[in-house]
């Protein structure tokens, strides 16, 4: 009798939110946002002064490509809590004739690194290690990666691409309020951590308007301008890393620096619905992977008919992504030191039968799609940008030093920080990173290894054409955030801006909980309460940066800006 009224009552639930959710979709059919417009070009970035340095390369005849180039270096300056040379990241590209690749500059575990490194005498993992301070960070790629970049696609002069950073270090800019909180928020952390007193230390606190010079970054810059990737990995910077690694516990030496290259692929494209064709990140980002899993699993199911942010809906992207993010824990590590089985889990039959188990009534327990016992910690401190030019080429790009600020140590006369993400590897089989994240063997530390990542950079073709240019920092919520506004744009017809700005949920295998944003119709968290899910709300999940191209053919650039951060679309 209890069981037949629970039945009844999530039947009624069921019913009264899907009204609901049918009225609100309505209303935001009836009245499209749309974001910033232009027919020539757009940049979409995290900081208003990259976005301009991205669009001043386009008027002056520059590609996306050169255009990237500059962004990237402008974020290292203007936004030093994830934009850096100090780190690495992804970049996936489609040119106008429709040539597509990928781009891996991720850091690497150096060549003293190893799988116990993290670990004390028991064998226990010590709390921080590979999260904080000198022994945290990876050898750092983003130069290699942008030299790369350049040398194969770059149009316009080097210099030209990098000049506008030195300028913004050296003369100095203005800072938001965001900015200024971020650097109030970690003064303890600077203070405890590095081993020398940095110049972004300061007594009172940074307020919105106050102006900020990086001059030893400026000295950095300028020698990249002139001697490329050798102005980093070797001479004076390479001298001043490895003084810094010295001085903390560090392990990077210069011949790790020397020897870090970054890598070409072969990007992760599927094609969804018959029209569509995902392109995205291959390992050692499991990003593209599991991305595609997503999509493809989607396939089979009327997300139209259950609204957008519908009980159903929700349940259902839950589903899927406990079973993907299961699958990354177990298969996905850096293809050149591990034999990833991408074929296999981007198969259509093995997707099939993989989720042939979701019930579209009941909750699936995480314990029944793997054993695993893990606590999460959700973290936002990634950047990316989203650049098209008039010839309609295009770039994604996704880049980090894992945590706010990386390790948080700066190099001493150098100017920028380092990155902490030793801390994605997985330092212990079955124990999570910061993220939440389990790993398997996959991704145990081994010297000049990448460690996994989570990263999305995205394009999508429509009909053969380029439709789509995606990517959001977000840490364990990127995948499952570019996951949602492609599917938002395609299945419930939504503008760019729509799509960014919905509310966005995440799941991820373990903890055996749906995360939501603040601002999702409680009939429909009751609803999947009654399901058998554990809802856990928190204020945002990501920032994505992104572009559609319209009908006519223009662009339009879609910032997050409903959620905290300084994004910025320009077009023109």
């Amino acid at each position: 009798m209890i069981k037949n009224f629970y039945t009844l009552l999530l039947a009624v639930v069921f019913f009264v939110a899907s009204c609901s959710e049918s009225v609100n979709q309505t209303v935001l059919e009836d009245k499209p946002v749309k974001g910033v417009i232009g027919s020539n070009g757009m940049v979409v970035t995290a900081h208003p002064l990259a976005s301009q340095v991205g669009l001043d390369i386009l008027k002056q005849g520059g590609t996306a490509f050169d255009a990237a180039i500059a962004v990237q270096y402008a974020l290292a300056v203007v936004l030093p809590k994830a934009g850096n040379i100090g780190g690495g990241g992804f970049m996936v590209y489609r040119t106008a004739e429709g040539e597509t690749g990928a781009l891996d500059f991720r850091e690497k575990a150096p060549g003293k690194g190893h799988k116990d490194m993290y670990l004390d005498a028991d064998k226990n993992v010590i709390d921080t290690l590979s999260k904080k301070g000198h022994l945290a960070v990876g050898v750092p790629g983003t130069v290699a990666g942008m030299d790369e970049a350049f040398n194969k696609l770059g149009t316009l002069p080097f210099e030209k691409l990098i000049q506008p950073s030195i300028d913004l270090a050296k003369n100095g800019f203005i800072l938001t309020e965001y900015e200024a909180s971020l650097l109030n928020r970690f003064q303890k952390s600077f203070r405890e951590i590095n081993t020398h007193e940095i110049y972004l230390l300061q007594d009172e606190d940074y307020v919105e308007g106050d102006s900020i010079y990086h001059k030893d970054l400026a000295l950095t810059l300028e020698r990249i301008r002139d001697n490329g990737k050798d102005g980093f990995y070797k001479g004076e910077t390479a001298d001043l890393i490895e003084k810094e690694m010295k001085k903390g516990g560090g392990i990077i030496s210069k011949e790790d620096l020397a020897s870090y290259e970054a890598k070409w692929r072969d990007p992760i494209e599927v094609t969804y619905k018959d029209d569509y064709k995902i392109i995205s990140m291959p390992p050692s980002s499991s990003g593209g992977v599991a991305l595609a899993q997503l999509m493809l699993g989607s396939e089979s199911y009327d997300f139209k008919g259950m609204g957008l942010l519908s009980a159903k809906s929700i349940h259902l992207m839950t589903e899927l992504q406990r079973r993907v993010y299961a699958d990354r824990s177990t298969h996905l590590g850096d293809m050149d030191y591990y034999d990833v089985p991408v074929e296999m889990l981007i198969d259509r039959n093995y997707l099939a039968e993989r989720f042939s188990t979701i019930s579209m009534d009941t909750a699936t327990p995480s314990q029944e799609v793997k054993a695993g016992s893990v606590e999460a910690i959700e973290s936002f401190e990634t950047t990316h940008f989203s650049i098209v030019d008039k010839q309609g080429n295009a770039v994604s790009i996704t880049t980090t030093l894992n945590s706010y600020y990386g390790c948080k140590v700066m190099v001493e006369g150098a100017g920028f920080f380092l990155n902490n993400e030793m801390d994605d590897f997985s330092v212990k089989p079955g124990v999570a990173n910061q993220f939440g994240l389990v790993g398997a063997e996959a991704n145990s530390i081994q010297p000049g290894k990448r460690m996994l990542s989570s990263m999305t950079p995205t394009i999508v073709e429509k009909d053969g054409k380029l439709f789509m240019v995606v990517g959001t920092p977000g840490g364990s919520t990127i995948i499952t955030n570019v996951y949602q506004v492609v599917l938002y744009a395609i299945e419930h017809d939504l503008t760019m801006q729509e799509a960014v700005d919905a509310k966005k949920m995440h799941s991820q295998w373990l903890p055996d909980r749906v995360i939501v944003e603040a601002g999702i119709d409680s009939l429909t968290l009751d609803t999947l309460k009654l399901m058998g899910h554990e809802i856990r709300e928190i204020q945002q999940i990501g920032r994505i940066e992104a572009i559609m191209v319209q009908e006519d053919g223009s662009f339009e650039g879609a910032a997050d800006v409903t959620r905290t951060g300084d994004a910025t679309a320009l077009g023109y």
